[in-house]
């Protein structure tokens, strides 16, 4: 809503940010309350060299491309991309993916931990100043369902929940002082609430 005037969105319309891990000038921290609607905060390292001259054959070609567009040339055939109906179709599968109760607790339990985390050994308790809202527990499951999906599952099993936590949690989490004078990191942190948290 801009002005008081609802906008509706397409619906695949979604929001990509990145981070800056270097230069802090110009750029400003989102609060929490902001992070907490990003689904995920995934860390994207160097790729293989191998991928690398892929990258460079790939914007090479486009250039290429771009060039002879320019000249009035007839583009070569591009590769199909993916359709928003197969889109779709793998939304509707996600969706079936079944939870069951013993999963949508172990989700929940994560979340809780938290937020109670002196229910959970002395050191997240003294790490995590602010825990993660209900969101964090939402994402989870959608995510969980997503990466069994992948894996060619119709059901959400452990391994699923403890693969995607990190990336689900990292940026929903407020260290406390004492974590960053300790160099304490949110994936540290994570490690530490999944080895508490008991598998269902």
């Amino acid at each position: 809503t801009v002005a008081g005037k609802t906008h509706k969105l397409p619906p695949l319309f979604m929001v990509m940010a990145t981070q800056n891990p270097v230069e802090q000038e110009g750029t400003y921290p989102l609060p929490e309350a902001q992070m907490d609607r990003f689904l995920m905060h995934v860390l994207i390292d160097y790729p293989p060299v191998e991928d690398e001259v892929e990258v460079i054959r790939l914007v090479r070609g486009e250039e290429v491309a771009a060039q002879a567009e320019r000249a009035g040339k007839p583009p070569k055939a591009k590769l199909p991309g993916v359709s928003q109906d197969i889109v779709f179709e793998a939304r509707g599968e996600i969706g079936q993916i079944h939870v069951s109760p013993a999963m949508e607790r172990y989700m929940a339990d994560l979340v809780h931990a938290t937020r109670y985390r002196e229910s959970y050994g002395a050191d997240l308790k003294r790490w995590i100043e602010v825990g993660a809202s209900p969101r964090a527990s939402l994402a989870l499951d959608k995510c969980g369902r997503t990466h069994a999906w992948l894996h060619g599952r119709d059901y959400v099993d452990p391994e699923d929940v403890r693969a995607i936590t990190p990336d689900v949690l990292r940026h929903r989490l407020t260290l406390s002082y004492e974590a960053q004078g300790e160099g304490i990191s949110a994936d540290r942190v994570v490690k530490e609430l999944i080895a508490q948290v008991a598998l269902p």
